[in-house]
């Protein structure tokens, strides 16, 4: 293994244990310490970023979501301050019973320990871990792209300032220059420094390092999100759920990325919903019962369905019954989100009783599948694996347990 992450991996070692045993206070200050760094050093990180912008080849998508913007770094600032101000996940009391014998048990929250993120293009993504991991006790090493090295070396000086003035370990946050493929492929065989890899990429580079790492995996799920209106769905608030479920932000993992809609209600809506959609610049793939509706409509492929567009673009499917659109689910869903809009609720039980992804909504859009919006104080991962932890991953969710056993001189007969 390289010696520069070896080196980096022994030093978060060593700061996670300082991390995990520090007073909630002193991870409070430091989280307002990082906000206020933030705001101090705004025009150094919008300098280091308009350089990444200036030499990055990425697609119109991807390259906003490697922006940073005066508003994206005050909400950045804020969310440090929002976690701040909420429950300490460390040294919760998840569990306390007595046995039959007198003896008295508890189940306690600590932390995981250290953690390695690999991400690309959304420096919010670091940063929300960077934080996250802090809040809940753990040390992080942050492995980003070449494409977002300098935003992310200000934003990492910045994280170092608030440890700093807090008295906390500078290597609780430490940064992997450059996240070159030999820098990661050396953080996957970190066993017995790192606790546990989060990806954040597209789903080749997930399923290439659940594949290759020899670290415990929590593998963020691809988003193919879908969302399926009913024929009992209010046309009205299917029209603007789905409008906002695929273009509030296209480029987020719990955008819709297939629109499902009944055969006895598209008729009627699907024109409306695709003049709504088309006139803010959105795309179409569509199955052969949606181009029978509208011949306009370029015809979708198999690898349409199991495409993540990430971008304004939408697969349509007319479906004959809820039962078709579960199976349509089933057959391309990657168990990110599903979201079902009906006004009959026998139906939407139905539907969310059969669907095995993370996340199933009813009457709402898919954009809300976000640990903020969860009220979990963000997420560095939404985990679609049947595993625990599961769904977005936010600062409780990086915690294990110990059991506490309190005795009296017991032996065991």
């Amino acid at each position: 293994m390289p010696m520069t992450v070896q080196h980096l991996a022994q030093r978060a070692r060593i700061a996670a244990q300082s991390v995990a045993l520090s007073p909630t206070k002193q991870r409070q200050d430091a989280l307002y310490h990082i906000a206020a760094a933030l705001r101090a050093d705004k025009a150094a990180v919008l300098a280091a970023n308009q350089h990444d912008i200036g030499g990055s080849a990425l697609s119109p998508s991807l390259q906003a979501r490697l922006t940073l913007t005066d508003e994206r770094l005050e909400g950045m600032a804020r969310k440090a301050e929002a976690l701040a101000e909420m429950e300490d996940p460390v040294g919760q009391v998840l569990g306390e019973w007595e046995r039959p014998n007198g003896l008295k048990i508890r189940r306690v929250a600590i932390a995981l320990g250290v953690l390695g993120l690999i991400f690309e293009h959304r420096l919010v993504i670091g940063w929300d871990a960077a934080l996250q991991s802090l809040w809940s006790g753990n040390a992080i090493l942050l492995c980003g792209g070449a494409e977002s090295a300098h935003s992310m070396q200000a934003l990492h000086e910045v994280i170092q300032r608030g440890l700093r003035q807090a008295g906390l370990p500078e290597d609780a946050v430490l940064l992997i220059p450059h996240g070159d493929a030999a820098q990661r492929a050396a953080l996957l065989q970190a066993v017995g420094l790192v606790d546990f890899i989060i990806p954040r990429g597209d789903r080749a580079l997930t399923e290439r390092i659940k594949r290759e790492s020899r670290v415990p995996v929590l593998a963020h799920a691809a988003g193919l999100c879908h969302s399926y209106i009913h024929a009992a769905a209010e046309p009205m608030m299917a029209r603007r759920v789905l409008r906002n479920a695929k273009l509030r932000s296209p480029g987020i993992c719990g955008a819709t990325e297939t629109l499902l809609i009944d055969a006895a209600i598209a008729p009627q809506l699907l024109p409306l919903i695709v003049a709504d959609l088309g006139a803010e610049g959105c795309s179409f793939r569509a199955n052969e019962a949606a181009c029978a509706l509208l011949p306009t409509l370029p015809a979708a492929t198999e690898e349409d369905f199991a495409t993540e567009w990430l971008d304004k673009v939408l697969n349509i499917a007319v479906v004959a019954n809820i039962d078709e659109a579960l199976a349509h689910i089933a057959r391309f869903s990657s168990h990110h989100t599903e979201a079902i809009l009906t006004e009959d609720e026998a139906v939407a039980r139905y539907f969310m009783a059969r669907i095995p992804s993370a996340i199933v909504m009813w009457n709402s859009s898919t954009q809300f599948s976000d640990g903020g919006e969860f009220g979990l104080g963000g997420e560095v991962a939404i985990v679609a694996e049947r595993a625990i932890p599961r769904g977005p991953i936010g600062p409780f969710q990086l915690t294990s347990y110990r059991y506490e056993v309190h005795g009296a001189g017991h032996i065991r007969p």
